[in-house]
């Protein structure tokens, strides 16, 4: 009995010295593919981040301690960097990249301590291989493989779930550009590349996805508008965007069928997911508006991140989530591809192949992005598909290029609660139907929507928030990053409005406006005239914020949002309290010194826009002094502090000058008289014009109002 009680006491104190010396070692938590049976392919341009167990100390960025040799033994010429919690160093790869077909290895010396003396417990090599693509899938074998190890990843870090048991170039303004046709066009982001949206005008005709339809009226002239067509569509496709290009019109939704087990292979049945969910564009000759004919359709599986249309391409980003790659564990045969069609060469719905499935080596996303680019001036020219394993939330998207931005949670360790999240960025080069995948890269906190990202000159601006804004202990942080063409870092702004996020950003050619709240409007003027040292200019703040800014000249900015009131109560803290709509005229002439030149408050709480949340709800051109949106006004009822009344629905129309400021023209609505709330078949939610004609767009109907004389020219009931 006491030999067991002793050589019980021994392993104790073994198992308690071993705990004890693993505690005491600083440990390499990710970034790198440790002791991998296949070497890591990586792009020319990889930016290594390396993350240890414990904060580290700046005196660890030395070139004898973190390396990186080519095959013939030759140090790299890399960049340290620190991040900011001090636990990720970045390796930034040599100024023109990494050799391709090269194999290079990257050393962590056992020196490298740790900022409380903690030492790694040997050096760590890591070799990797430079190519000039991302390997492709190629194989079933090596896409249930690659899931399988998904399905490890995300049960040991709930990456997206909470628990295991919970795991099944240029400013923009296309309203205010030159138009033979004076015909307003959608709100985009870039000059050349259109935004699907809910309603289109060629000048003569408007085209409105409405309930399910698309329907095609007569426009002009606005006293004898009447409905030209109707385009109906099976109970599976619910059509939500469009685009115009001459006489084609592009019906973009979503469409769910019901697929059949495929064919068996001996008397085993291969599973496939019961509901195809897709993403279809179909296309209609509408030259005769009256009797609108199909052409053509495309479909791939998933949901829609965005779609873009450029030079006569129209390119439909999607993501998909493979619904049955769960089944794997049970060891079931299950097709995970990604599948498409174009009647343009069959009918047929097919996989992509593997051969054509891109991943990233040490990614471990578990679904795709497929971006379908379809050539509207050839339409027999079968569609491209590029398909990669990754995701994409956000898309920016110039002449040239497609940035997907998506979110990268980064687990906690066990002494932290909350989960900070860095932004992948993908790079595509575009040209016509050829998109191919370019660079890619991280940089820390998450952007808010396309408008927090930007390209001009050959260099990539992204704007993030960093953290929680209520977090105390680790207040948010608002940066600003700079990177080239193979998104490489040139440059940052770094750590603006603490304890804040960001509402809203802009980028103009050589500056950039980025709005911040918690409490206050703190608005940013940045030169960005040097890539590699952006620096505020200038600041100010003001109540409320701005959920979007629209450019109105080189040293004005339109900033629409709304008003904020601070709360104190006797014994209770304080809080912020969102007023009315607030639009703001700034002027940025001095930059070191910005004002709100001229601003109006809307109603009062509970007043909204679509303008909040959608950009494409505005009408604006310059030359006609119009700004205009759908609104819904609430006033506060007087006694009553949490208490509003409804006032209006319909849409507001102002001018706008320098010397005026905003002037209200007209207010429009739809709903009857006295109404006592909000109806959302009389919900104005498009206003286009055409000449001087202004239309005001509803489920119920449609009616014309002379820019002019503001009085109402024409109504067209929809039924």
């Amino acid at each position: 009995m006491r030999k067991k009680l002793v050589i019980s006491g021994v392993c104790f104190l073994f198992v308690l010295a071993a705990v004890l010396y693993s505690k005491s070692q600083l440990k390499v938590v990710s970034g790198v593919v440790a002791n991998s049976d296949d070497t890591p392919i990586v792009l020319a341009h990889k930016v290594w981040k390396i993350t240890f167990s414990e904060k580290m100390d700046q005196s660890i960025l030395k070139d004898d301690l973190i390396y990186v040799t080519n095959d013939k033994g030759k140090k790299q010429n890399v960049a340290l960097s620190l991040s900011d919690d001090g636990k990720t160093i970045m390796i930034q790869p040599p100024k023109d990249g990494y050799a391709v077909d090269t194999e290079y290895t990257l050393y962590l010396d056992k020196d490298i301590k740790s900022a409380h003396g903690k030492k790694l417990k040997s050096k760590k090599e890591f070799l990797f291989l430079v190519q000039q693509n991302i390997p492709v899938i190629g194989s079933k074998k090596n896409l249930r493989n690659y899931f399988s190890k998904v399905i490890e990843y995300q049960k040991e870090t709930a990456k997206f779930f909470g628990s295991e048991e919970e795991i099944s170039q240029e400013i923009s303004d296309s309203t205010d550009q030159a138009n033979n046709q004076d015909v307003s066009e959608t709100n985009i982001q870039v000059q050349g590349v259109d935004e699907a949206d809910i309603v289109k005008t060629d000048g003569t005709h408007i085209f409105k996805v409405q309930d399910g339809k698309v329907n095609i009226i007569k426009a002009v002239p606005a006293n004898e508008m009447n409905v030209l067509a109707s385009i109906s569509f099976k109970d599976v496709f619910s059509p939500e965007q469009l685009f115009l290009h001459e006489n084609q019109l592009i019906v973009i939704g979503h469409s769910q069928t019901a697929n059949e087990p495929q064919n068996k292979k001996q008397g085993k049945e291969i599973m496939i997911a019961p509901i195809y969910h897709s993403v279809k564009a179909i296309i209609y000759d509408v030259k005769d508006p009256k009797n609108p004919k199909q052409i053509r359709e495309v479909e791939v599986e998933g949901s829609i991140v965005a779609a873009r249309k450029t030079d006569g391409v129209v390119y439909l980003i999607a993501n998909h989530i493979p619904d049955l790659f769960w089944a794997l564990e049970e060891k079931r045969d299950i097709d995970l591809r990604p599948k498409f069609s174009d009647t343009a060469v069959s009918s047929d719905i097919q996989a992509v192949d593997y051969d054509q499935i891109q991943y990233f080596p040490d990614s471990n996303e578990g679904n795709y992005t497929i971006i379908a680019a379809v050539d509207l001036e050839n339409q027999q020219k079968e569609a491209s598909i590029t398909t990669y394993l990754g995701s994409g939330e956000e898309i920016y998207m110039s002449k040239n290029s497609l940035y997907l931005a998506v979110r990268n949670d980064i687990n906690p360790t066990k002494e932290e609660v909350v989960v900070d999240s860095n932004t992948n960025i993908y790079k595509f080069s575009v040209n016509g139907l050829n998109v191919a995948l370019q660079s890619s890269t991280e940089v820390e906190g998450t952007v808010l929507n396309q408008f927090s990202m930007d390209e001009y000159n050959g260099y990539f601006r992204i704007a993030t928030t960093k953290g929680n804004a209520w977090e105390d202990k680790r207040p948010s942080a608002n940066n600003l990053y700079i990177l080239d063409e193979n998104l490489a870092q040139v440059g940052q702004l770094k750590d603006l409005a603490r304890g804040e996020r960001i509402y809203s950003a802009r980028f103009m050619n050589d500056r950039i406006y980025i709005v911040t709240f918690k409490e206050t409007d703190p608005l940013f003027v940045i030169d960005a005239s040097d890539p590699k040292t952006p620096k505020v200019l200038g600041e100010l703040k003001i109540p409320g914020f701005s959920n979007y800014l629209h450019p109105y000249d080189e040293n004005h900015l339109i900033g629409f949002g709304h008003d904020t009131k601070i709360i104190s109560e006797k014994g209770a803290q304080p809080f912020i309290r969102t007023n009315g709509v607030k639009i703001s005229l700034f002027d940025i002439s001095d930059v070191s010194n910005p004002k709100e030149k001229f601003t109006e408050v809307i109603g009062g709480s509970g007043t909204s826009s679509p303008l909040n949340y959608d950009h494409k709800a505005l009408l604006y051109h310059k030359n006609k002094n119009l700004f205009a949106f759908p609104i819904s006004v609430y006033q506060d009822v007087e006694g009553k502090q949490f208490d509003q009344s409804f006032e209006f629905q319909g849409a507001y129309v102002y001018n706008i000058d320098l010397q005026n400021g905003f002037t209200l023209k007209n207010k429009i609505t739809h709903t009857k008289e006295n109404a006592q709330y909000e109806e959302w078949e009389n919900s104005i939610d498009r206003l286009v014009y055409i000449g001087d004609y202004l239309y005001a767009l509803s489920p119920a109907k449609i009616t014309v109002h002379d820019l002019k004389s503001n009085q109402q020219v024409g109504e067209l009931p929809i039924h």
